[in-house]
Protein backbone atom coordinates (compact mmCIF):
# COMPACT_ATOMS: atom_id res chain seq x y z
CA UNK A 1 0.00 0.00 0.00
CA UNK A 2 1.77 3.16 -1.01
CA UNK A 3 1.55 6.56 0.67
CA UNK A 4 -1.24 8.08 -0.46
CA UNK A 5 -3.40 4.48 -0.31
CA UNK A 6 -2.63 4.72 3.65
CA UNK A 7 -3.90 8.54 3.71
CA UNK A 8 -6.73 7.51 2.19
CA UNK A 9 -7.52 4.18 4.26
CA UNK A 10 -7.16 6.34 7.29
CA UNK A 11 -9.92 9.09 5.69
CA UNK A 12 -12.02 6.05 5.12
CA UNK A 13 -12.03 4.54 8.26
CA UNK A 14 -12.67 8.04 10.31
CA UNK A 15 -16.02 9.53 10.92
CA UNK A 16 -18.76 10.57 8.00
CA UNK A 17 -20.83 13.38 7.51
CA UNK A 18 -20.65 17.17 6.73
CA UNK A 19 -19.38 18.28 10.38
CA UNK A 20 -15.75 17.30 9.79
CA UNK A 21 -14.13 19.49 7.47
CA UNK A 22 -11.32 18.84 4.87
CA UNK A 23 -8.89 21.93 3.80
CA UNK A 24 -6.60 21.18 0.08
CA UNK A 25 -3.64 24.02 -0.54
CA UNK A 26 -3.56 24.24 -4.50
CA UNK A 27 -0.89 25.55 -5.55
CA UNK A 28 2.15 22.49 -5.39
CA UNK A 29 -0.38 20.39 -3.51
CA UNK A 30 -3.21 19.69 -5.77
CA UNK A 31 -1.50 21.36 -8.94
CA UNK A 32 2.46 20.93 -9.88
CA UNK A 33 3.59 24.01 -9.39
CA UNK A 34 1.71 27.55 -9.10
CA UNK A 35 -1.37 28.74 -11.26
CA UNK A 36 0.01 32.22 -11.34
CA UNK A 37 3.14 30.50 -13.59
CA UNK A 38 0.19 30.28 -16.26
CA UNK A 39 -0.49 33.99 -16.60
CA UNK A 40 3.48 35.33 -16.27
CA UNK A 41 4.16 33.03 -19.30
CA UNK A 42 1.17 34.19 -21.06
CA UNK A 43 1.20 37.54 -20.25
CA UNK A 44 5.30 37.32 -21.47
CA UNK A 45 4.50 35.49 -24.48
CA UNK A 46 2.10 38.01 -25.46
CA UNK A 47 4.81 41.05 -24.16
CA UNK A 48 2.45 41.84 -21.84
CA UNK A 49 4.88 42.25 -18.69
CA UNK A 50 6.77 45.61 -18.36
CA UNK A 51 10.89 44.64 -17.30
CA UNK A 52 10.61 45.66 -13.65
CA UNK A 53 7.75 43.89 -12.94
CA UNK A 54 9.58 40.75 -14.99
CA UNK A 55 12.75 40.86 -12.69
CA UNK A 56 10.40 41.43 -9.45
CA UNK A 57 8.96 37.97 -10.11
CA UNK A 58 12.46 36.59 -11.07
CA UNK A 59 14.06 38.33 -7.56
CA UNK A 60 11.27 36.62 -5.55
CA UNK A 61 11.06 33.29 -7.40
CA UNK A 62 15.09 32.84 -6.58
CA UNK A 63 14.24 33.57 -2.76
CA UNK A 64 14.22 30.92 -0.63
CA UNK A 65 11.47 32.49 1.87
CA UNK A 66 9.19 35.04 1.24
CA UNK A 67 7.92 37.24 4.52
CA UNK A 68 3.91 38.15 4.41
CA UNK A 69 4.77 41.69 3.88
CA UNK A 70 6.32 41.06 0.34
CA UNK A 71 3.59 38.55 -1.02
CA UNK A 72 1.68 40.87 0.17
CA UNK A 73 3.62 43.10 -2.31
CA UNK A 74 3.20 40.39 -5.00
CA UNK A 75 -0.66 39.80 -4.66
CA UNK A 76 -1.32 43.84 -4.21
CA UNK A 77 0.50 44.36 -7.66
CA UNK A 78 -0.52 41.54 -9.34
CA UNK A 79 -4.50 42.55 -8.55
CA UNK A 80 -3.66 45.90 -9.66
CA UNK A 81 -2.70 45.04 -13.12
CA UNK A 82 -6.97 43.34 -13.33
CA UNK A 83 -8.04 46.77 -12.51
CA UNK A 84 -11.11 47.50 -14.63
CA UNK A 85 -11.68 43.76 -16.06
CA UNK A 86 -15.26 42.06 -15.32
CA UNK A 87 -15.73 39.21 -12.94
CA UNK A 88 -16.81 37.29 -16.42
CA UNK A 89 -13.75 38.41 -18.28
CA UNK A 90 -11.40 36.93 -15.06
CA UNK A 91 -13.28 33.66 -15.25
CA UNK A 92 -12.49 33.54 -19.43
CA UNK A 93 -8.90 34.10 -18.92
CA UNK A 94 -7.82 31.44 -16.08
CA UNK A 95 -10.59 29.51 -17.94
CA UNK A 96 -8.55 29.10 -21.01
CA UNK A 97 -5.05 28.78 -18.85
CA UNK A 98 -7.07 26.14 -16.87
CA UNK A 99 -7.28 24.12 -20.40
CA UNK A 100 -3.55 25.63 -21.51
CA UNK A 101 -1.46 25.07 -19.11
CA UNK A 102 -2.57 24.19 -15.90
CA UNK A 103 -4.92 21.25 -16.15
CA UNK A 104 -1.82 18.89 -17.27
CA UNK A 105 0.05 19.70 -14.02
CA UNK A 106 -2.91 18.07 -11.96
CA UNK A 107 -1.87 15.53 -9.32
CA UNK A 108 -4.03 12.47 -9.82
CA UNK A 109 -2.88 11.53 -5.97
CA UNK A 110 -4.45 14.48 -5.29
CA UNK A 111 -7.56 14.18 -6.80
CA UNK A 112 -7.96 10.79 -5.35
CA UNK A 113 -7.84 12.04 -1.58
CA UNK A 114 -10.48 14.97 -2.33
CA UNK A 115 -12.43 12.31 -3.68
CA UNK A 116 -12.08 9.98 -0.96
CA UNK A 117 -13.07 12.80 1.07
CA UNK A 118 -15.73 13.98 -0.56
CA UNK A 119 -17.59 10.00 -0.53
CA UNK A 120 -17.43 10.15 3.20
CA UNK A 121 -19.56 13.34 3.22
CA UNK A 122 -16.91 15.95 4.17
CA UNK A 123 -17.32 19.56 3.73
CA UNK A 124 -14.22 20.28 1.54
CA UNK A 125 -12.39 23.45 0.57
CA UNK A 126 -9.60 24.51 -1.48
CA UNK A 127 -7.66 27.12 1.05
CA UNK A 128 -5.24 28.81 -1.32
CA UNK A 129 -3.62 32.27 -1.02
CA UNK A 130 -4.97 32.46 -5.35
CA UNK A 131 -7.86 34.40 -6.31
CA UNK A 132 -11.16 32.27 -6.75
CA UNK A 133 -10.81 33.05 -10.30
CA UNK A 134 -7.93 30.63 -10.90
CA UNK A 135 -9.28 28.05 -8.16
CA UNK A 136 -12.60 27.79 -9.80
CA UNK A 137 -11.63 25.54 -13.27
CA UNK A 138 -10.33 22.79 -10.41
CA UNK A 139 -12.81 23.36 -8.05
CA UNK A 140 -15.36 22.59 -10.70
CA UNK A 141 -13.56 19.82 -11.91
CA UNK A 142 -13.28 17.97 -9.04
CA UNK A 143 -17.12 18.68 -7.11
CA UNK A 144 -15.53 21.09 -4.42
CA UNK A 145 -18.09 23.39 -3.26
CA UNK A 146 -16.27 26.23 -1.05
CA UNK A 147 -13.25 28.14 -1.62
CA UNK A 148 -11.42 29.96 0.38
CA UNK A 149 -8.87 32.35 -1.40
CA UNK A 150 -7.23 36.03 -1.36
CA UNK A 151 -10.37 38.42 -2.05
CA UNK A 152 -10.72 41.10 -4.36
CA UNK A 153 -12.88 44.13 -4.32
CA UNK A 154 -15.84 44.91 -6.75
CA UNK A 155 -17.40 47.38 -7.60
CA UNK A 156 -20.05 47.44 -10.32
CA UNK A 157 -19.33 43.97 -11.60
CA UNK A 158 -15.43 45.13 -12.48
CA UNK A 159 -12.55 44.45 -10.21
CA UNK A 160 -10.79 47.73 -8.85
CA UNK A 161 -6.88 46.53 -8.53
CA UNK A 162 -7.20 46.69 -4.53
CA UNK A 163 -8.01 43.63 -2.09
CA UNK A 164 -10.89 43.23 -0.30
CA UNK A 165 -9.43 41.60 2.76
CA UNK A 166 -6.27 40.08 3.66
CA UNK A 167 -4.22 37.60 1.38
CA UNK A 168 -5.55 34.15 2.32
CA UNK A 169 -1.48 33.53 3.19
CA UNK A 170 0.54 32.32 6.48
CA UNK A 171 -1.58 33.69 9.20
CA UNK A 172 -4.07 34.92 6.78
CA UNK A 173 -4.94 30.98 5.89
CA UNK A 174 -5.12 29.78 9.14
CA UNK A 175 -7.77 32.70 10.34
CA UNK A 176 -9.87 31.85 7.10
CA UNK A 177 -10.13 28.26 7.75
CA UNK A 178 -11.14 28.79 11.27
CA UNK A 179 -13.65 31.52 10.23
CA UNK A 180 -15.12 28.99 7.93
CA UNK A 181 -15.11 26.26 10.80
CA UNK A 182 -17.42 28.74 12.56
CA UNK A 183 -19.35 29.41 10.14
CA UNK A 184 -20.03 25.91 8.92
CA UNK A 185 -19.91 24.50 12.71
CA UNK A 186 -17.42 22.02 12.28
CA UNK A 187 -15.29 21.59 15.16
CA UNK A 188 -11.31 22.14 14.42
CA UNK A 189 -10.83 18.96 16.45
CA UNK A 190 -12.64 17.20 13.59
CA UNK A 191 -10.64 18.47 10.67
CA UNK A 192 -7.75 17.54 8.16
CA UNK A 193 -5.27 19.47 6.10
CA UNK A 194 -3.06 19.34 3.55
CA UNK A 195 -0.37 21.73 1.86
CA UNK A 196 3.46 22.21 0.76
CA UNK A 197 4.60 25.29 1.41
CA UNK A 198 6.70 26.59 4.51
CA UNK A 199 3.68 29.45 4.61
CA UNK A 200 1.06 26.89 5.38
CA UNK A 201 2.42 25.87 8.91
CA UNK A 202 -0.17 27.88 10.95
CA UNK A 203 -2.76 26.65 8.68
CA UNK A 204 -1.45 22.53 9.05
CA UNK A 205 -1.05 23.69 12.83
CA UNK A 206 -4.87 24.71 13.01
CA UNK A 207 -6.54 21.11 11.89
CA UNK A 208 -6.49 17.97 13.57
CA UNK A 209 -4.99 15.85 11.28
CA UNK A 210 -2.43 17.55 8.78
CA UNK A 211 -0.55 16.03 6.10
CA UNK A 212 2.43 17.70 4.43
CA UNK A 213 2.61 17.45 0.29
CA UNK A 214 5.21 17.62 -1.52
CA UNK A 215 6.78 19.74 1.44
CA UNK A 216 9.35 22.56 1.09
CA UNK A 217 12.25 22.21 3.81
CA UNK A 218 10.91 24.14 6.84
CA UNK A 219 7.65 22.11 6.33
CA UNK A 220 9.62 18.90 5.96
CA UNK A 221 11.46 19.29 9.78
CA UNK A 222 8.13 20.67 10.95
CA UNK A 223 6.20 17.62 9.72
CA UNK A 224 8.64 15.56 11.23
CA UNK A 225 8.62 17.06 14.38
CA UNK A 226 4.47 16.84 14.55
CA UNK A 227 4.60 13.22 13.36
CA UNK A 228 2.61 14.35 10.32
CA UNK A 229 2.23 12.13 7.48
CA UNK A 230 4.18 12.89 4.41
CA UNK A 231 3.10 12.63 0.64
CA UNK A 232 5.33 12.94 -2.09
CA UNK A 233 3.86 12.61 -5.51
CA UNK A 234 4.84 11.87 -9.09
CA UNK A 235 6.24 15.15 -10.60
CA UNK A 236 3.79 16.16 -13.76
CA UNK A 237 5.09 19.17 -15.05
CA UNK A 238 8.32 17.15 -16.58
CA UNK A 239 8.74 13.68 -16.50
CA UNK A 240 11.95 12.33 -14.86
CA UNK A 241 15.15 11.23 -17.01
CA UNK A 242 14.06 7.91 -16.10
CA UNK A 243 10.86 8.05 -17.62
CA UNK A 244 11.55 9.83 -20.05
CA UNK A 245 14.46 6.61 -21.60
CA UNK A 246 11.69 4.21 -20.53
CA UNK A 247 9.32 5.66 -22.86
CA UNK A 248 12.13 5.81 -25.46
CA UNK A 249 12.62 2.52 -24.61
CA UNK A 250 8.72 1.23 -24.84
CA UNK A 251 8.47 2.96 -27.64
CA UNK A 252 11.26 1.12 -29.37
CA UNK A 253 10.39 -1.98 -28.06
CA UNK A 254 6.83 -1.16 -29.70
CA UNK A 255 9.04 -0.30 -33.12
CA UNK A 256 11.15 -3.90 -33.00
CA UNK A 257 7.66 -5.95 -32.41
CA UNK A 258 6.52 -4.60 -35.20
CA UNK A 259 9.68 -5.04 -37.33
CA UNK A 260 9.28 -8.91 -36.01
CA UNK A 261 5.85 -9.29 -37.21
CA UNK A 262 6.48 -7.78 -40.82
CA UNK A 263 9.26 -10.62 -40.67
CA UNK A 264 6.64 -12.90 -39.52
CA UNK A 265 3.83 -11.73 -42.42
CA UNK A 266 6.25 -12.20 -45.02
CA UNK A 267 6.71 -16.06 -44.54
CA UNK A 268 2.83 -16.93 -43.38
CA UNK A 269 1.02 -13.61 -45.55
CA UNK A 270 -1.45 -13.70 -42.11
CA UNK A 271 -2.94 -10.35 -41.38
CA UNK A 272 -4.66 -11.34 -38.47
CA UNK A 273 -1.77 -13.67 -36.90
CA UNK A 274 0.45 -10.83 -37.59
CA UNK A 275 -1.26 -8.47 -35.55
CA UNK A 276 -1.77 -10.67 -32.60
CA UNK A 277 2.02 -11.56 -32.89
CA UNK A 278 3.00 -7.79 -32.70
CA UNK A 279 0.13 -7.10 -30.19
CA UNK A 280 1.45 -9.51 -27.67
CA UNK A 281 4.89 -8.73 -28.42
CA UNK A 282 4.65 -4.82 -28.06
CA UNK A 283 2.37 -4.54 -25.03
CA UNK A 284 4.72 -7.52 -23.07
CA UNK A 285 7.61 -5.82 -23.83
CA UNK A 286 6.69 -2.01 -23.77
CA UNK A 287 5.28 -2.48 -19.67
CA UNK A 288 8.34 -4.49 -18.60
CA UNK A 289 10.45 -1.40 -20.14
CA UNK A 290 8.24 1.56 -18.25
CA UNK A 291 8.05 -0.96 -15.11
CA UNK A 292 4.24 -1.31 -14.96
CA UNK A 293 2.65 -4.22 -13.62
CA UNK A 294 -1.15 -4.77 -13.99
CA UNK A 295 -3.51 -6.06 -11.58
CA UNK A 296 -6.29 -7.53 -12.79
CA UNK A 297 -9.99 -8.25 -11.15
CA UNK A 298 -12.45 -9.85 -13.13
CA UNK A 299 -9.68 -11.88 -15.28
CA UNK A 300 -12.33 -14.20 -16.89
CA UNK A 301 -14.27 -11.41 -18.67
CA UNK A 302 -11.88 -11.06 -20.84
CA UNK A 303 -12.35 -14.04 -22.23
CA UNK A 304 -15.49 -15.72 -21.48
CA UNK A 305 -18.24 -13.59 -24.15
CA UNK A 306 -16.51 -12.71 -27.18
CA UNK A 307 -16.70 -11.70 -29.45
CA UNK A 308 -17.96 -8.44 -28.02
CA UNK A 309 -17.52 -4.63 -27.54
CA UNK A 310 -14.56 -3.95 -25.06
CA UNK A 311 -15.52 -0.30 -23.41
CA UNK A 312 -13.25 1.55 -21.35
CA UNK A 313 -12.84 4.82 -19.49
CA UNK A 314 -10.01 6.50 -21.83
CA UNK A 315 -7.32 9.34 -20.14
CA UNK A 316 -4.38 8.70 -22.25
CA UNK A 317 -2.59 7.56 -24.65
CA UNK A 318 -1.31 4.70 -22.50
CA UNK A 319 -4.61 3.51 -22.32
CA UNK A 320 -3.85 1.69 -25.98
CA UNK A 321 -0.90 -0.50 -23.99
CA UNK A 322 -3.05 -1.34 -21.22
CA UNK A 323 -5.93 -2.63 -24.03
CA UNK A 324 -3.30 -4.47 -26.12
CA UNK A 325 -1.99 -6.21 -23.12
CA UNK A 326 -5.51 -7.21 -21.79
CA UNK A 327 -7.17 -7.91 -24.66
CA UNK A 328 -4.16 -9.46 -26.68
CA UNK A 329 -5.54 -11.22 -29.94
CA UNK A 330 -8.66 -11.10 -31.91
CA UNK A 331 -9.76 -7.59 -31.49
CA UNK A 332 -9.91 -4.65 -33.84
CA UNK A 333 -10.65 -0.90 -32.90
CA UNK A 334 -11.98 2.26 -33.42
CA UNK A 335 -10.24 5.36 -34.03
CA UNK A 336 -9.97 8.67 -35.50
CA UNK A 337 -9.35 9.70 -39.34
CA UNK A 338 -6.35 10.98 -38.89
CA UNK A 339 -4.72 8.64 -37.07
CA UNK A 340 -4.37 6.62 -40.50
CA UNK A 341 -1.49 8.79 -41.56
CA UNK A 342 0.61 7.67 -38.53
CA UNK A 343 4.21 6.75 -40.08
CA UNK A 344 3.79 2.85 -39.40
CA UNK A 345 1.06 2.63 -36.87
CA UNK A 346 -1.43 3.92 -39.67
CA UNK A 347 -0.33 0.57 -41.36
CA UNK A 348 -0.84 -1.28 -38.61
CA UNK A 349 -4.26 -0.15 -37.80
CA UNK A 350 -5.11 -1.10 -41.47
CA UNK A 351 -3.68 -4.24 -40.98
CA UNK A 352 -5.94 -4.73 -37.56
CA UNK A 353 -9.22 -3.49 -39.52
CA UNK A 354 -9.54 -0.81 -37.34
CA UNK A 355 -12.62 1.55 -38.85
CA UNK A 356 -11.25 4.80 -38.42
CA UNK A 357 -13.79 7.45 -37.66
CA UNK A 358 -14.38 11.49 -39.55
CA UNK A 359 -15.31 12.99 -36.52
CA UNK A 360 -16.56 16.04 -38.81
CA UNK A 361 -18.84 14.33 -40.72
CA UNK A 362 -21.59 12.65 -38.88
CA UNK A 363 -22.87 10.73 -41.73
CA UNK A 364 -19.80 9.49 -42.44
CA UNK A 365 -18.70 8.72 -38.85
CA UNK A 366 -22.30 6.27 -39.19
CA UNK A 367 -20.49 4.30 -42.18
CA UNK A 368 -17.60 4.13 -40.78
CA UNK A 369 -19.02 1.96 -37.75
CA UNK A 370 -20.46 -0.90 -40.15
CA UNK A 371 -16.80 -1.97 -40.82
CA UNK A 372 -16.83 -2.48 -37.24
CA UNK A 373 -19.86 -4.41 -37.31
CA UNK A 374 -18.93 -6.76 -39.94
CA UNK A 375 -15.86 -7.55 -38.03
CA UNK A 376 -17.55 -8.39 -34.51
CA UNK A 377 -20.44 -10.52 -36.80
CA UNK A 378 -17.06 -12.20 -38.23
CA UNK A 379 -15.69 -13.50 -34.34
CA UNK A 380 -13.50 -9.98 -34.12
CA UNK A 381 -14.15 -8.01 -31.00
CA UNK A 382 -13.68 -4.29 -30.70
CA UNK A 383 -12.42 -1.97 -28.01
CA UNK A 384 -13.86 1.77 -28.03
CA UNK A 385 -13.88 4.57 -25.32
CA UNK A 386 -17.64 5.47 -24.79
CA UNK A 387 -16.36 9.03 -23.57
CA UNK A 388 -14.98 9.83 -27.39
CA UNK A 389 -11.94 11.86 -25.75
CA UNK A 390 -9.32 12.10 -23.01
CA UNK A 391 -10.04 13.42 -19.81
CA UNK A 392 -8.14 15.51 -17.33
CA UNK A 393 -9.09 14.01 -14.35
CA UNK A 394 -10.72 9.98 -13.31
CA UNK A 395 -13.80 11.74 -13.43
CA UNK A 396 -16.04 10.09 -16.04
CA UNK A 397 -17.31 12.31 -18.79
CA UNK A 398 -20.73 11.41 -20.73
CA UNK A 399 -21.16 8.39 -22.50
CA UNK A 400 -21.96 8.41 -25.75
CA UNK A 401 -23.87 6.10 -27.78
CA UNK A 402 -21.66 4.65 -30.85
CA UNK A 403 -20.30 1.81 -29.13
CA UNK A 404 -23.98 0.38 -27.43
CA UNK A 405 -25.43 0.55 -31.05
CA UNK A 406 -22.43 -1.39 -32.25
CA UNK A 407 -23.08 -3.79 -29.80
CA UNK A 408 -26.63 -3.70 -30.27
CA UNK A 409 -26.55 -4.24 -34.15
CA UNK A 410 -23.83 -7.01 -34.12
CA UNK A 411 -25.75 -9.30 -31.31
CA UNK A 412 -22.84 -9.08 -29.29
CA UNK A 413 -22.56 -7.84 -25.64
CA UNK A 414 -20.69 -5.33 -23.70
CA UNK A 415 -17.85 -5.73 -21.40
CA UNK A 416 -16.78 -2.88 -19.45
CA UNK A 417 -13.45 -2.41 -18.62
CA UNK A 418 -12.33 -0.13 -15.87
CA UNK A 419 -8.86 1.29 -15.73
CA UNK A 420 -8.29 2.79 -11.94
CA UNK A 421 -5.24 4.85 -12.38
CA UNK A 422 -3.60 5.44 -15.66
CA UNK A 423 -3.31 8.58 -15.52
CA UNK A 424 -0.67 8.48 -12.99
CA UNK A 425 1.36 6.55 -15.13
CA UNK A 426 0.62 8.70 -18.64
CA UNK A 427 -1.58 12.10 -18.26
CA UNK A 428 -3.56 13.29 -20.57
CA UNK A 429 -1.23 15.37 -22.59
CA UNK A 430 1.73 13.81 -20.96
CA UNK A 431 4.65 12.75 -23.43
CA UNK A 432 6.40 10.64 -21.32
CA UNK A 433 5.09 7.49 -19.11
CA UNK A 434 6.03 6.23 -15.29
CA UNK A 435 6.26 3.19 -13.81
CA UNK A 436 3.57 1.85 -11.26
CA UNK A 437 0.66 -0.35 -10.92
CA UNK A 438 -2.07 -0.79 -13.47
CA UNK A 439 -5.09 -1.52 -11.38
CA UNK A 440 -8.22 -2.95 -13.51
CA UNK A 441 -11.52 -4.16 -12.86
CA UNK A 442 -13.28 -6.25 -15.58
CA UNK A 443 -17.25 -5.95 -15.23
CA UNK A 444 -19.50 -9.07 -16.21
CA UNK A 445 -21.15 -8.68 -19.65
CA UNK A 446 -24.04 -6.44 -20.43
CA UNK A 447 -26.37 -7.67 -22.97
CA UNK A 448 -27.70 -5.15 -24.92
CA UNK A 449 -29.97 -7.22 -27.25
CA UNK A 450 -33.60 -6.28 -25.49
CA UNK A 451 -32.10 -1.94 -25.40
CA UNK A 452 -35.10 0.06 -26.93
CA UNK A 453 -34.39 3.02 -28.53
CA UNK A 454 -36.52 5.52 -26.70
CA UNK A 455 -34.32 3.97 -23.27
CA UNK A 456 -30.59 3.64 -25.08
CA UNK A 457 -30.39 7.24 -22.94
CA UNK A 458 -30.98 5.70 -19.33
CA UNK A 459 -29.52 2.26 -19.88
CA UNK A 460 -26.40 4.36 -20.87
CA UNK A 461 -26.00 5.81 -18.23
CA UNK A 462 -26.91 2.87 -15.86
CA UNK A 463 -23.51 1.54 -17.49
CA UNK A 464 -21.62 4.79 -16.59
CA UNK A 465 -22.73 4.43 -13.09
CA UNK A 466 -21.25 1.15 -12.72
CA UNK A 467 -17.98 2.72 -14.16
CA UNK A 468 -18.27 5.32 -11.29
CA UNK A 469 -19.46 2.63 -8.28
CA UNK A 470 -16.24 0.91 -9.38
CA UNK A 471 -14.31 3.29 -9.33
CA UNK A 472 -15.40 4.34 -5.92
CA UNK A 473 -15.35 0.84 -4.43
CA UNK A 474 -12.46 -0.83 -5.61
CA UNK A 475 -13.46 -4.48 -6.24
CA UNK A 476 -10.82 -7.39 -5.08
CA UNK A 477 -10.43 -10.95 -6.32
CA UNK A 478 -11.61 -12.29 -2.87
CA UNK A 479 -14.94 -10.34 -3.65
CA UNK A 480 -15.89 -12.32 -6.67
Amino acid sequence: MTPTDQAIQRVLEGPRGPKVGAFFDFDGTLIDGYSAAALYIDRMKRRDMSRAELLQVLRLSRKKEITDEEFAGIIDQGIREWAGHTEEQMRALWQRLWHQRVAPTLFPEGWRLVQAHRRMGHTVAIASSATRYQIEPLAEEYGIEHILSTPVAIRDGRLTGALDGPPAWGQGKAAAVRAFCKSKRIPLSKTYGYANGDEDIAFLQTVAHATAVQPKPLLQATAQEAGWPVLRFDRRKRGSTQAMARTVGAYGAMGLSFLAGLGYHRITGNNRKTVDLITGLAADSALAVLGVKVEVVGEEHLWAHRPCVFTLNHQSKFDMFAMMYLVRRGFTGVAKAEARNVPGFGRFMEMAEVAFLDRSNSAKAVDALKPAVDRLKSGLSVCIAPEGTRSWTPKLGPFKKGPFHLAKQAGVPIVPVVLRNSGEIMGRNDQTMRGGTLQVAVLPPIDVSSWKVAEMADRIEEVRQRYIDTLENWPTNKEK
